[in-house]
């Protein structure tokens, strides 16, 4: 369910003008922030709990889409992004939005499609680092025999998302 938002203050690290809000996942409580330009970071906040109370403009259609895809609706996501990263860990964001809904692909692959087939750390390196996980989704990202590999907001939660999508693919 979409909770409340409040702005982000100093000692979040987060840019002037961040707005933060929380959505209650089956998985856990997830903690959005955004900006003027867009979706900044979604990640897992274990320990904490959701606000309620409306959102920010900025937010409110991603928690709407956020929903949508736990509630097995939405396979695409449609949101503006302010991902901050090296040109490379961008190139790899990029490359995650085209694994489609319900598919895998692998560090490898990724590392192919960006021109350079030894880059598989790298690749991996740049995934541990996407500040946007599920609508960036780093959870499709298994190793090259199809193992699940490292997942930020842990391994039960991959292997949730993967078999969410496989249900609603």
């Amino acid at each position: 369910m979409p909770e409340r938002s409040r702005q982000a203050d100093r000692r979040t690290g987060l840019p002037d003008g961040t707005a933060l809000a929380y959505y209650k996942s089956p998985i856990g409580v997830i903690e959005v922030a955004g900006t003027e330009r867009g979706i900044l970071s979604l990640d897992f906040a274990d320990g904490a709990k959701a606000h309620a109370g409306p959102a920010a403009p900025v937010l409110a259609e991603c928690l709407k889409q956020i929903d949508e895809y736990f509630r097995g609706w939405r396979k695409v996501f449609a949101l503006a992004l302010d991902l901050r990263g090296t040109d490379f860990q961008e190139a790899v964001w990029r490359e995650l939005l085209k694994v489609p809904f319900g598919k895998t692909t692998t560090y490898g692959s990724i590392a192919r499609a960006l021109g350079n087939g030894q880059a598989m750390r790298a690749v991996g390196g740049a995934n541990h680092r996407n500040p946007v996980s599920i609508i960036v989704p780093c959870h499709r990202v298994v190793g090259a025999d199809g193992s699940l590999t490292g997942y930020g907001g842990g391994l039960w939660r991959k292997e949730w998302l993967l078999a969410h999508e496989r249900k609603h693919a």
